[in-house]
Parts: structure tokens; sequence; C-alpha cells
């Protein structure tokens, strides 16, 4: 774990293992230092932001680098289940490339625990850990104009679903009614890092 500056309102703590991301977050989040103000999860990255006159970079270097990534579960939450209707038109093809049947591909997404490591690429966008090795597939090698909204999909070691109509290459194999994204909802995000989420039929 290195922490780095970024800017002089930010440091940028860096991990070789991903796993420990969610680790320091919750760490960060239960008990945070003085002058901490936003907290930015990624996949291999923890940006926080501070504020210049509560704290420093080095005075936050050091209380990151004496925390433990491994002994602090993510907050608890509530467990959030996902209803999925599983006819997403790459299912066959994923079932072929896993070497089993599309009702296989579907118990072993179901069968997943999975936990939100972070969002990108669009607004509550999740990165959903947890998914079956057996699924991790690569994503489309021709990506689509459009996916719609609710779609739910696998790429490499995640999975996820689409909160709004984009362009995307990820692998879909079912849709959910289920509203991960309303801006009309506070807070507007369902699936926030940390967040315990279960997919059923």
């Amino acid at each position: 774990m290195r922490v780095l500056p970024y800017g002089a309102r930010a440091a940028m703590v860096d991990f070789d293992d991903p796993s420990e991301v969610l680790g320091l977050h919750a760490s960060l989040e239960q008990d945070p230092p003085d002058g901490v103000v936003e907290l930015v999860p990624a996949a291999r990255t923890l940006l926080i932001r501070f504020d210049p006159g509560r704290t420093h970079h080095d005075r936050l270097a050091g209380d990151v680098l004496d925390r433990s990534t491994v002994d602090v579960e993510p907050r608890e939450a509530a467990e959030i289940v996902v209803p999925v209707r599983y006819d997403g038109p790459d299912l066959a093809d994923v079932a072929a490339a896993a070497g089993m049947s599309a009702e296989a591909v579907v118990r072993r997404h179901e069968d997943g625990t999975y936990v939100s490591a972070f969002c990108g690429f669009a607004p509550g966008f999740a990165y959903l850990t947890g998914l079956d090795p057996a699924l991790h597939l690569p994503r489309r090698t021709s990506p689509r104009t459009r996916v719609p909204a609710g779609s739910v999909a696998i790429a490499g070691e995640y999975t996820a679903v689409y909160p709004n109509a984009s362009p995307g290459g990820w692998q879909l194999i079912g849709r959910t009614t289920l509203p991960v994204w309303d801006v009309e909802r506070e807070p507007p995000n369902l699936l926030a890092p940390g967040t315990r989420i279960r997919f059923t039929s």
C-alpha cells in the first residue's frame, strides 16, 4: 500500500491487492481522520480528499499506513436483492465460452454473494465483486452503441447492472426492472461501495 500526493487537497492510496481497497475504505468511513472530506474507491486505488486547513498529506499518510485493510468489515447494510430475467442476448455465447449450459450460467450467477467495490463509467454503475471464476470472461470484441437500462452484465471479474441506457461492451446475460440509479431518491445510488448484492430469477 502506497500513499501518494494528489494535488494540494488529496492523497491517492495505491494497492497491489484490490481486495484491500474495501477494507481501508470501511476503516476510514467508520473512523475518519480529522480533515477528511471525501473517499472515492476504485479498482486498485482509494482517493482521499482532505481539508488542508485541518490536516496535511504527511499526517494523513501516517494514519492510513497504520490501518489494517483486512480486519475491518465493510459497513453493515441490508442486502440488496436484484430480481433478474435471465434472457440477455449474450447468455448463449457466455455459456459456450464458459463450457456450460445457459442454465448453469444462471445458477452460478445467482449463487454469488456480491459486494459493490466501486462506481465508475457512468453515475450509479457499480462494479460488483464476487463473480464465480468460471464466469470471468472478457468484454465483447464489438461494443454495443446502446445497452438498455437495467441490463445485467459480466466482464472480467465483475458483474454489474447498467443504471441508464448507454454504450457498453459487457456481456449481457439478463435484465432487471430495479432502478439502481434514481436522481429523485436519496441517495440516488442504490449500489454504493460496500453494499452487498444478491441476484435472483
